[in-house]
């Protein structure tokens, strides 16, 4: 028997993230493992005159093609790949695995390499983003590897994601609706801000933002959601910053990552182990060492660092960075076939400046910058 949260929470994607209308042709891609949800995702879809399209990978086949393919296969991007992210209407990406390490045997360059042929397609996706013509969310179903990489039973797994996007809240719809009103409102008071300083253990960072545009993500692209984030100036990153959780890209972990920054770029990087990967990564392309995205935690019902970024970047009380590409929607230009969030937990003994004014402190806003609530409404 079904979990009937997948059918809200599927109803929810299909009727507030997008929302889908008669005739939209959506793409809905995920692993086989995520029947249940990709089923209900296509009766919600159908419901709403919408026409879905089922893209479900099966166990094993990434690691089958990475492992043997050659420079010109890691090298080609297919015509229909662009030729469908140009026709479709929506997107749906259901986020799952088998076994999160899957890839941890595969040479680095061989995932840089693929990356790079794909930036393309990223940025056609980005584009079509920004100038509205395109509707995407990426959402998660409960499993097994997931479960394990939180250090959680898969039940307690299920309820900590059903849980982070209100769905045992009494209305989930109109909760999301409260929260967005009060987070577009901290985006509209954080459009004012020129530069920001983030000051933690082993980070004293400052990030240009002058001119920037700062989005509310409220439910509409990630599903849960709970951040607001803008592109930095890309040539205005300086100092250095030293990430709290693992770096998580491609099923490779990468610890205590610190990054020293001059003139918007990474110029020294270590880690405490991955380091050698996470060199590849930033060199991969020339706009892969900038940052492309800033962000801010603001979902306080995630709690728990689960090594999942859908999740972990929506930490309540923390911050993320994205080096790589950047949406075009916040007024970034830089280009990568990279963007790889790193999360800074600020929970405690740490702050935030804007243009040298505490804004900040321990994992909150000052009731002086900002007043209202962005716990879950109820």
């Amino acid at each position: 028997m079904s979990d009937p949260r997948s059918q809200r929470l599927a109803d929810v994607v299909v009727n507030y993230s997008l929302p889908l209308a008669q005739g939209d042709t959506v793409l809905i891609q995920g692993p086989a493992l995520a029947e249940e949800l990709i089923v209900e995702l296509v009766r919600a879809a159908t419901r709403v005159g919408a026409i879905p399209r089922v893209r479900a990978s099966v166990e094993g086949t990434d690691e089958a093609y990475l492992a043997r393919a050659s420079d010109e296969q890691l090298d080609h991007l297919p015509p229909w790949a662009l030729d469908e992210m140009g026709s479709i209407d929506a997107r749906i990406s259901v986020v799952g695995a088998w076994n999160t390490r899957e890839l941890t045997g595969i040479e680095p360059a061989k995932m840089a390499r693929r990356s790079r042929a794909a930036q393309p397609l990223m940025a056609q996706f980005m584009e079509r983003s920004a100038a509205g013509e395109l509707k995407w969310c990426v959402t998660a179903a409960p499993c097994e590897a997931f479960a394990q990489d939180a250090g959680m039973s898969l039940d307690a797994y299920a309820d900590f994601v059903y849980r982070a996007g209100w769905l045992d809240t009494t209305d989930p719809v109109a909760a999301w609706k409260t929260y967005a009103t009060r987070l577009t409102q901290l985006a509209e008071k954080l459009a004012a801000v020129k530069t920001l300083r983030v000051v933690a253990e082993g980070t004293d960072l400052t990030v240009g933002v002058a001119g920037r545009t700062w989005m509310a993500s409220k439910g509409t692209h990630n599903f849960p959601d709970g951040e607001v984030f803008t592109g930095p100036v890309e040539t205005e990153t300086t100092g250095e910053v030293r990430f709290s959780f693992p770096a998580i890209m491609g099923g490779r972990e990468v610890e205590d990552v610190r990054l020293r920054f001059e003139g918007g770029r990474v110029v020294e990087s270590e880690a405490r182990s991955g380091e050698d990967y996470l060199r590849q990564m930033i060199g991969m392309d020339d706009g892969a060492s900038i940052l492309g995205e800033f962000a801010i935690g603001t979902n306080y019902a995630v709690e728990e660092f689960t090594r999942q970024i859908l999740f972990d970047e929506k930490i309540g009380g923390t911050c993320h960075m994205a080096l790589g590409a950047g949406y075009p929607d916040t007024g970034s230009t830089n280009a990568s076939g990279l963007h790889w969030d790193m999360v800074c937990d600020l929970r405690s003994d740490a702050e935030i400046h804007a243009d040298g004014e505490p804004i900040f402190r321990n994992g909150r806003f000052l009731r002086e910058f900002f007043a209202a609530d962005l716990s879950v409404p109820t």
